[in-house]
Order: structure tokens, then sequence, then C-alpha cells
């Protein structure tokens, strides 16, 4: 092993072909222990997320019509940054070793005597074009597989590439980062023995939400990539496995292909909608403009206190939503107060997930309403009320009012506490930013007034002077009437709105608008 000396680290990480989900779990330890990440336009900037808090970022990407930084000088910065003690994560799309250039950026660390790990990943080679429902093997089709580049020019390809050996190969032939020579690639394969009818795809963003697919033959696929203004970058796939596309075009199929879903939620609540929406075919964006806390005031904790130290007064405990019980719980603990205290109650809850995260902690809900806000409950609750109750209402410091004044004119004593108080979120995600300023993104989702009010505010602050202008032509997904309200009221166009004001429900309504639209 090398002696680091008071040297930093090097990973040569393969990022895989796009789909953040298809790093591996080597690759993404890496990028969280890391001090400085370097990164190219071909590893999804949605693995940043990773990054630990205050991890540099540096962006050395290349694009068609321009270098960002020449090979060398990135081979140079990651000595640089090794030799300054610190870890470093050059992460890189698809898999290192294939045409990555890995082998320049190790040798130089080795010659400046700093440790490195090569991190293989998913190459691009195999994995676009199984999302585009092409095996590059199979059973009866091709027994082999070659990965050819094919970013050169065409005197150099002629050097780099056996024509004739090429074209008698009897499997799969993949070129990488091909698009612009296309012609001559097809050209060369029919000059040195393929037939013209060869089926050719090409795969573009293969993985992620742009993924596109462009399908023909040898003969014709030229004039398809130009009609069709195909761009890089793209995987070439050459032979008859492209045949298989048709049956097997699963990737393309989902109902939220090619959508790309901003999530505003707090992180810690966005992890069952993010999932969905990526089950389904979508690209979720987490943009959280919302964050939960305690209060930290010291009346305000008092007062908090004194209402759960009271815990034998109660008739009913009332929750309306998920974050409700967790901070609920979270002040039971801190102040030592068993559960068991509140025998007295019985237990209503507004929404079935709210209902499950109490079940999890063994409370069985007594009322339950069909609809899921909170003047359903008090419709469901109508006929186990009794005047003169004390009811305890665990919520947010934005919850609405609707639910103690109605509880006050029927009678009972309600006892409001703010167990968590939501504020703007302080950090946001840059990329995905500019995905908005850039009009890619698809469908914005709410799912509380709060969220509408912070987004706009948030987009002001970044400096976006009419951030309703902004999001003209964007679906705007509400999961409840309240929220739909409260968007509309700020100057935006509601577009879906489950019947359900549930997660589940508003990802349902998203997928139908999709197809309604012909989105996929």
């Amino acid at each position: 092993m090398l002696q680091r000396s008071g040297k930093g680290k090097v990973y040569l990480v393969g990022a895989g072909p796009g789909d953040p989900k298809l790093i591996t779990i080597r690759g993404k330890e890496c990028i969280a222990t890391c001090d400085v990440i370097v990164y190219d336009r071909l590893a999804s900037p949605r693995l940043l997320k990773y990054l630990k808090p205050g991890a540099e970022k540096v962006y050395v990407g290349k694009l068609p019509d321009r270098h960002t930084m020449k090979q060398e000088d990135i081979n140079q910065l990651l000595v640089d940054l090794a030799l300054q003690g610190k870890v470093v994560a050059r992460l890189k799309g698809g898999d290192p070793t294939i045409f990555g250039r890995v082998g320049e950026e190790a040798e130089l660390l080795y010659q400046n005597g700093i440790e490195f790990d090569i991190v293989p990943g998913i190459t691009s080679a195999i994995a676009v074009p199984a999302y585009a429902g092409i095996p590059v093997t199979h059973r009866d089709l091709a027994s082999s597989v070659s990965i050819i580049t094919g970013h050169e020019s065409p005197d150099k390809l002629d050097h780099s590439i056996h024509w004739d050996k090429v074209t008698l190969a009897t499997g799969t032939l993949v070129f990488l980062m091909g698009v612009a020579k296309i012609g001559y690639i097809a050209e060369q394969l029919i000059k040195h023995g393929k037939p013209a009818d060869t089926p050719v795809a090409l795969v573009r963003w293969g993985t992620r939400v742009e993924q596109r697919t462009v399908t023909g033959t040898l003969e014709t696929i030229e004039a398809i990539v130009e009609a069709a203004d195909f761009k890089p970058p793209a995987v070439i796939i050459v032979g008859d496995v492209v045949r298989q596309r048709e049956k097997l075009m699963w990737y393309e199929r989902k109902p939220l292909f090619g959508t790309r879903v901003l999530v505003t939620r707090a992180r810690a609540q966005s992890s069952d909608l993010v999932e969905q929406i990526e089950e389904l075919g979508g690209e979720a964006c987490e943009f959280p403009v919302i964050e939960m806390r305690e209060p930290a005031g010291d009346a305000a904790v008092a007062e908090l206190t004194a209402a759960l130290q009271a815990a034998e007064q109660y008739e009913w405990l009332m929750f309306t939503s998920v974050n409700g019980v967790d901070y609920f719980f979270s002040w039971l603990n801190k102040l030592r107060i068993d559960i068991r205290r509140f025998h007295r109650a019985r237990i209503a809850a507004v929404g079935p997930k709210t209902a499950e995260a109490l079940e999890k902690r063994g409370m069985l809900v007594d009322v339950l309403p069909v609809k899921f806000q909170a003047e359903d409950l008090l419709d469901s609750l109508n006929e186990h009320l009794i005047e003169g109750q004390r009811v305890l209402l665990p919520r947010g410091d934005l919850a609405r009012e609707v639910m103690p004044r109605e509880l006050r004119a029927r009678g009972l004593t309600p006892v409001e506490i703010d167990v968590y108080e939501t504020v703007l979120a302080e950090e946001q995600d840059e990329e995905t930013f500019e995905l908005l300023l850039g009009g890619k993104v698809d469908v914005i989702t709410f799912a509380s007034s709060s969220t509408v009010t912070n987004l706009l505010e948030v987009l002001r602050r970044m400096g976006v002077e009419q951030p309703v202008e902004l999001l003209q032509g964007v679906d705007i997904a509400c999961i409840g009437p309240v929220t739909a309200q409260t968007a509309a009221e700020a100057g935006l166009t509601v577009t879906i709105q489950p019947i359900d004001a549930t997660i589940d429900g508003l990802i349902d309504a998203i997928a139908m608008n999709r197809k309604l639209k012909g989105a996929y």
C-alpha cells in the first residue's frame, strides 16, 4: 500500500449511466466521505446530495462544442487537491475504465505517490441499451458484445478500429460517443460486409428522464438521426438484438416516463413521494422549501410541557398529520411522560398515513374520516363528541384554526400545542434551481399551503422577480383543496388535484394527467 505521509487520497468513481440509483454502494460511500468532488456532465448532479456538509464541488465537464477543462489539467487538479491533504472523489460517468481515461488520471497520481482507489461503475454500454429494452446479448441472437469508441475523427477511427474484424464479429456492436459519426460508422460497416438492413438503435441520455431512442438500419439510420435532430450524448447499438426492443421496452412504458417532478416537501417527509415517482419512471427532484423543528422559545416549551403533564385530563387526542404524531412522541420522550397517562383519551386522526404512524406506536385509531381534512374529521366525530370534553391537539404552528374553532362551537375545550414549527428552508439545491429556470420541470407538487408560499419566497430570494410567471406552463399538483386554494390565491394555475388528499392519490392524479396529455 502507498504511504500517505500527510497526503490525501483520490477515489476514481464510476457514477453509472445517469440514473443516480445505479451508482454502486461503494461509490455512494466515497461521495459521502470526500472533502472535494470533481465531476462532469455525465455524472448525475442528483448524486451531489450525498455530499457531507461543507464538501467542495468542482465541475470539469465537457460539452460537445467546448472543453471546460483539458484532461491534463484535470489530472493535475486531482494531484493538487490530494497534496493539500484532501480526500477527493473523481466522479466519472459510467465505468471509469471504459473510455473514461482513468488510466491517465491514476498514472499521474501514482507518479506523485498519492493513494487512490478505482471504484467500478455500471457502464452505459450495457445499462443504456437495457433501459431501451435492448439486451446486448441474447441466447438466439448474440453471444458476444464489442464496445467501441465512436468519438474520433474518421481518420482516427480507421486507425483505431479494424473495420473488417469488427464487421465480422457475430455479436452486438456498441459504439459510445459516436452520434456525429453515425453516417461514417454505418458506411464502414456496410463496406466491410454488414448487411445494409442490420438493425441499429441510438439511445440518448439513457436511464435519465430525457431518454430518447431512434431506430433504423445501417442504410437508413443517418437520415433518421438527422431528421430527428438527434444530439449527443448517445449510445449506438448495432445488431439483431435491437429487434427485441419492441417487446422489451419496459422503461419507456412506465406511467411517469419522461416526467420531472419537483418535490417541495421537507426532505424528512418526502421519501414516500420520491420513491413512488421514481418507481413509476419519473424523476423526483427534491427542492425542500420548508423545515420542521421543535419550538425553541421558553414560553412555548413551558406551555407545551404543562399541556402534556395534564395527560389524565383529556378525553380525546386528535392528530392531523404524521408530523404531529412524530413530534408528539418526541416530546413525551424528552419530558419523560408515559403514554399510558393518556388512558382516558380516545384517538382520532386525519388521513391513513397519520393513523399508520400512530398504529406503529401501538395506538389504534378510534375515528378516521373517509376524506382527509379537518372538516371531515369533525363530521365523523359528531356522534362521539360530548359537551365539556377536553381535547388535546398536537399540531404545528401553521395549523388551521378550523378544528379548535369548531370544537369550541360544540362546547368542548380544545388545548392546542405546537409540538413543531415550520420554517423556511435555509439551503437550496442549485442544480434543481437551474432546471426550474431552464423550463425543465414538468410538475411541481405541493403537500401543504406553506410549501406554496415558501416556494414563491425561496424563488424571490434566489433572484426571481416574478416567480408566478416562471411557473406558468408547469403542471401544479396540490394534495388537497386547502392547498389548491392557497396556490390559486397566489396566482398559480392548479392543474392536478386528487380526489383523495393522500400521497397515493396525488401520484395517481399526476399519472392520469400525464396520460391525458400524451406525455408517454
